[in-house]
């Protein structure tokens, strides 16, 4: 799903990005999995464009960090591991220890993955 980022301004990619992860919490929860994909790779697009636009506009991320959506906050923390990672971690271990699902398990995964070195924030 190719989207029109261009000419938006960090704010609005950090609004997007928590308006997506709204989004696949509900498609998740009502188990719909392609819709879920769909706005997975929309939010990679999101991504992608603000890695392209710097550290700063990465870091534009943690104001998600108190969102009220627990699936906005643990996507934040993830994507911006390699440029907060204290901070990153301290959400992503109490969205863990939450035991609010399914985010709660993914968060523990991370946590795993991150500890055992398979996945490395980049």
């Amino acid at each position: 799903m190719k989207t029109t980022l261009n000419g938006r301004t960090v704010d609005q990619l950090v609004d997007r990005f928590a308006e997506i992860g709204v989004a696949q919490d509900r498609a998740e929860l009502r188990g719909e999995i392609s819709k879920f994909n769909k706005l997975y790779a929309e939010m990679k697009e999101v991504d992608i464009d603000l890695r392209a636009r710097g550290e700063r506009a990465r870091r534009a991320l943690l104001r998600l960090y108190g969102h009220p959506n627990m699936q906005v906050r643990l996507q934040a923390a993830k994507k911006t591991l390699a440029v907060a990672p204290h901070l990153a971690r301290q959400v992503i271990e109490s969205i863990s220890e939450s035991n609010w699902f399914p985010q709660a398990g993914e968060a523990g995964m991370t946590l795993r993955n991150l500890d055992s070195g398979i996945f490395k924030p980049d």
